[in-house]
C-alpha cells in the first residue's frame, strides 16, 4: 500500500512533498515534460476510429439501451435497475463528449464533433463551450483563470462539509442550478443551449409516444442525482487540493484503478488522469501506455499513488476548515451549462 506523505507536516494538505518527486526527466523516451519523445509520441496519440465506433456503440447500449430495456418491462424494478445503472451510463457519455471535445474521439473533425454532440447533448453536455472552457483548464491548472478553481480548492475538507456537498448533489439541489442555468442560455439566445433543449425534448416525445414517459424521468433524475454524486467524487480525484505548478504532479492526483471504479465511476480509463494532464492529446485508450512509461522512468512513483478511491477520500475528507458549496463539478464541468 501506497505511503500518503501528503499528511505529513503540520498543515493537512495534499499536494505531495518535494522529497517524493524524482527529477528524473527527460530520458530517451520522455521529455521535461513526461511527454513521450516523437516517435513514441506519434504512436500514442494514434486515433482508433474503427475501434471507437464499437465504444461509442457501448455507450450508446449502456445508457440509451438500459432504459430502454426498462421501458419495454415496464416494471418497478426494471426502473430502479436503470435508475443505478444509469449512473455510470451518463458517466460514459459525458467522458465520450470530453474527448470528443479534445478532438480524440474521430481524426475527422466533422465526425468528431458531430457524434461529440450526439453523445453529449442527452446528458446535458455543451460540449462546444466546454472545450472552451476545459482548455483554460489544461492551460494552466489551478491558474487564475481555472474554470473549476472553486471546487478544487481548499482540500481536505471536514467529513460534515462534504457529506453537506454530496448531499446537494444527491438530493438533485446542484442539478436544478444546471437546469437553470440551461432555461436561461435557451432565453438569451444561446444556440448550443437551444440544441440541448430539443433533444431533450425529442427524448420526452419519444418516450410519450411509446406510452412510457418514466423512460424520460428515470434518465433526467438519474442525471440530477446519481451522476451528480459520481461527478464530484471523480473530480475532487483529480484535482482536489493540489497547486499550481508547471510539474503536473503538482497539480493531478494519482489513484491506482481498480474493475469496479473503471465501470462505475471513471469510464474510458480517464482514471488515468496524470497522464492526461502530461499529454492531453493522447486518446483515452492509450492512457494506460503513457501512464506505464511515466512510473518506468521513474518520474511516477508508488508514494505519490493512493491505493484506492476509498482511500484518496479518507484523506480527502480529513480536514478541519470549510469550504463553500460548488454547484457543478469537474474539469469545466460547473460551466457545463454555462454558454
Amino acid at each position: 500500500m501506497a505511503v500518503l506523505p501528503n499528511l505529513k507536516g503540520s498543515a493537512p494538505t495534499m499536494v505531495p512533498s518535494a522529497d517524493l518527486l524524482p527529477d528524473v526527466l527527460p530520458t530517451d523516451r520522455l521529455n521535461v515534460r513526461g511527454m513521450a519523445q516523437r516517435e513514441l509520441r506519434d504512436e500514442l496519440r494514434h486515433i482508433d476510429d474503427v475501434g471507437n465506433v464499437g465504444t461509442v456503440l457501448h455507450a450508446f447500449a449502456l445508457s440509451f439501451g438500459v432504459i430502454a430495456v426498462a421501458g419495454y418491462f415496464n416494471t418497478w424494478w426494471g426502473y430502479v435497475l436503470a435508475f443505478i445503472m444509469l449512473g455510470g451510463g451518463h458517466a460514459r457519455l459525458n467522458i465520450l463528449g470530453h474527448e470528443s471535445a479534445h478532438r480524440l474521439l474521430f481524426s475527422n473533425r466533422t465526425t468528431n464533433d458531430f457524434v461529440g454532440r450526439m453523445v453529449a447533448y442527452p446528458s446535458f453536455q455543451a460540449v462546444m463551450a466546454y472545450r472552451r472552457s476545459h482548455f483554460l483548464h489544461h492551460r494552466d491548472e489551478m491558474g487564475p483563470e481555472e474554470p473549476d478553481l472553486s471546487l478544487y480548492s481548499g482540500y481536505p475538507i471536514p467529513p460534515d462539509s462534504a457529506r453537506r456537498k454530496l448531499r446537494r448533489d444527491a438530493l438533485g439541489i446542484s442539478a436544478y442550478k444546471n437546469f437553470r442555468g440551461l432555461f436561461g442560455a435557451v432565453r438569451n439566445g444561446a444556440r448550443e443551449a437551444q440544441y440541448i433543449l430539443a433533444v431533450q425534448v425529442v427524448m420526452l416525445g419519444v418516450s410519450i409516444a411509446v406510452m412510457r414517459p418514466l423512460m424520460y424521468v428515470v434518465w433526467v433524475l438519474s442525471w440530477s442525482t446519481l451522476w451528480r454524486v459520481s461527478n464530484r467524487i471523480r473530480s475532487i480525484a483529480e484535482h482536489g487540493g493540489m497547486i499550481r505548478s508547471k510539474d503536473r504532479r503538482l497539480t493531478t492526483h494519482v489513484i491506482r484503478q481498480s474493475l469496479i471504479t473503471r465501470m462505475w465511476l471513471v469510464p474510458y480509463n480517464t482514471g488515468w488522469h496524470l497522464a492526461h494532464h502530461v499529454d492531453m492529446g493522447v486518446p483515452w485508450r492509450n492512457l494506460p501506455k503513457l501512464h506505464a512509461e511515466l512510473v518506468q522512468s521513474g518520474w511516477v512513483v508508488e508514494d505519490i499513488e493512493y491505493p484506492s478511491y476509498r482511500a484518496f477520500w479518507k484523506v480527502a475528507v480529513s480536514g478541519t476548515v470549510k469550504q463553500p458549496d460548488v454547484a457543478g463539478a469537474g474539469s469545466g464541468q460547473s460551466s457545463m451549462l454555462s454558454f
